[in-house]
């Protein structure tokens, strides 16, 4: 069994009345094209492809994968699984690939708030395809904030039309986060351009039957350059070098030395080929200034964390919406709620108090992450098409401070949630013919890639807290309890949120203090203080999602209302759990000798 419909109802929901974005998109000249309707027919649309077209290709994706073998030349190439190159090609003559793209090269324009909806429905309903369009989109956005004029006008067009892809190359063997020790060089040619040679791993979409091209966005160290990540340099090494007709258009010109040495054998999403890229002095261009590589990489990554937020949601809802449906089905045991009736030995386990607990853990997180996603994509779109400075700068240091929780965070409560339905299945949740074991694998990829979650901890503390004394982190503070305390709702999610916000600015301030004081302070309690902010974060959107909803009698609302009751009783007293174990920081996992890590 596998089923999947968009949640278009929780959808509108957040658009129309939580974030009012009709409202913003009219208050702004460069957004004010965009409606209701017209929003509407795009999720609508996409909602039947993904159902009709994606969804069918899920699970005959992850039992063929991927497949690799070498063309007459020598070069390794990359096959989807059947049906996804159809898949992709009806994709593409529909437009979706560059649906948030810009319209000055050929994109369609839609605001972050649509186009996230977009990859939610995408990733749950085949997370292996969604990566391929995805990494392009990526690696579209590092060309237009980074890249000269002339490389936009050769790239960006093919790329938002989805005749070419894209990739993001950071990763090396012998390290993983740390690309300051990268050794992949790039030596310059008389032209202009350089000749690239190293090898790059986990490379999503490094090759594939998709596209006409491929075009790599790759980290490397020129000649002479400063150790560590300050050396860094970024290039473009298309797959299939470009070159211009007689009729200035481009044209695919020879092939790049730029090949496949193996593709991975993964846990999950099979169907995305992740690969072993190997640069044997191919042809490339630098794009922005040299040793400023990482700081353009980072516009993918950080465009990336924010998709692999979403990925956590799309993943819960596709294992939810199975889970409630088997619920409904299996008959097993008698329940003291269940409707007993003369010819049933048994009732459905959706009667089942524990069943419930689990599929209502899945949902009070969905509905949280989305919120939470949602208040991230308004942000940045604030930041990209408002007039108003402060707003801006505002916008800036919301996304900032949110993109290390909306990736990790929502990743963990993810994978959390999937495991949680795969529970409800019982041991038929564990075979193959059901489904969810495999979205359990696919899900489990978001907690690792695009910089692990510990990693992502770390930036949120280090980077985003420590480093200006918590004046991010307490600005947003003031926000939520200047929205609870003019909140018009009756509800306990007022007092809840406001004890969880003082919770954590007290939490905050003794984990300053105690980065001063203590050895690995901010290694140590990272991720305890990643997830207590991040329950206060969702008790935020509850506190939204409640706003919106109460004094309203239709169902659709007042399970809303329900639902935050749930979160108050069962999920944010996890919070009080991490605070505890952030303050303890780093001391007791500090005490012991390396000789107790010794192999046995």
């Amino acid at each position: 069994m596998r089923i999947y419909n968009a949640p278009l109802a929780e959808m509108r929901f957040l658009l129309t009345e939580v974030f009012d974005a009709p409202s913003f998109w009219q208050a702004n000249e460069s957004l004010n094209h965009i409606d209701m309707d017209t929003v509407n027919m795009v999720l609508e649309e996409l909602a039947k492809f993904t159902k009709n077209v994606l969804l069918p290709l899920n699970r005959s994706g992850d039992e063929e994968g991927v497949g690799f073998t070498h063309d007459a030349q020598g070069y390794g190439q990359v096959t989807t699984p059947t049906g996804f190159k159809q898949a992709y090609q009806q994709y593409m003559e529909a437009g979706w690939v560059g649906l948030g793209a810009t319209t000055e090269y050929g994109g369609q324009g839609f605001p972050k708030m649509v186009s996230m909806f977009q990859e939610e429905m995408m990733f749950s309903a085949n997370q292996a395809f969604a990566l391929y369009p995805n990494l392009a989109l990526g690696a579209g956005l590092c060309l237009l904030e980074s890249a000269s004029e002339a490389q936009k006008d050769i790239y960006l067009e093919k790329i938002y039309s989805g005749e070419w892809a894209g990739t993001m190359c950071l990763t090396e063997a012998h390290a993983g986060t740390d690309v300051g020790l990268t050794k992949t060089k790039a030596l310059p040619n008389k032209d202009g351009s350089y000749n690239l040679t190293g090898s790059k791993i986990f490379i999503t979409g490094g090759d594939h039957d998709l596209t006409d091209n491929i075009i790599h966005l790759v980290l490397a160290k020129t000649p002479n350059a400063p150790s560590g990540s300050k050396g860094v340099s970024l290039f473009i090494v298309p797959k299939y070098l470009v070159e211009r007709d007689d009729n200035g258009d481009y044209q695919l010109g020879a092939r790049n030395a730029a090949s496949v040495g193996s593709v991975e054998h993964k846990m999950g999403v099979k169907g995305s080929a992740t690969c072993v890229l190997n640069f044997d002095n191919a042809k490339g261009w630098m794009i922005g200034e040299e040793n400023t590589g990482l700081a353009s990489m980072f516009i993918i990554m950080n465009y990336e964390r924010l998709a692999i937020g979403v990925q956590g949601i799309s993943v819960t809802e596709l294992a939810y919406q199975n889970a409630v449906a088997y619920a409904n089905e299996r008959l097993q045991s008698r329940s003291d709620s269940g409707i007993k009736t003369p010819d049933k030995s048994a009732d459905a386990i959706i009667h089942h108090a524990d069943v419930r607990r689990m599929l209502l853990n899945a949902k009070s997180h969905t509905e949280a992450s989305r919120c939470l996603a949602m208040y991230v994509a308004k942000q940045l779109d604030t930041a990209k098409y408002s007039k108003d400075e402060q707003l801006i700068k505002t916008a800036h240091a919301r996304v900032a401070l949110l993109t290390p929780i909306t990736k990790a965070f929502l990743s963990d409560k993810g994978f959390e949630a999937t495991v949680d339905c795969q529970q409800v299945f019982g041991g038929h949740g564990y075979i193959r013919e059901w489904g969810m074991e495999q979205i359990v694998r696919d899900a489990r990829i978001a907690q690792i890639y695009e910089g692990a979650n510990g990693i992502q901890a770390l930036d949120l503390l280090g980077r985003k807290v420590a480093k200006d004394s918590g004046a991010k982190l307490f600005d947003f503070l003031a926000e939520i309890n200047d929205f609870v305390n003019n909140m018009q709702a009756e509800h306990r999610i007022k007092q809840a949120t406001l004890q969880a916000t003082a919770s954590i600015e007290a939490l905050t301030k003794a984990v300053l203090a105690n980065i001063g004081t203590r050895k690995d302070e901010i290694n140590g309690c990272a991720v305890n203080y990643l997830h207590a902010v991040g329950y206060l974060c969702f008790a935020y959107m509850y506190a939204l999602i409640v706003e919106a909803s109460y004094d309203n009698d239709d169902l659709f609302y007042v399970n809303k209302l329900k639902l935050a009751d749930y979160f108050i009783d069962h999920i944010l007293p996890r919070m009080q759990s991490h605070i505890e174990m952030a303050q303890a920081g780093s001391e007791s996992m500090m005490a012991f000798d390396l000789s107790y890590f010794e192999s046995v």
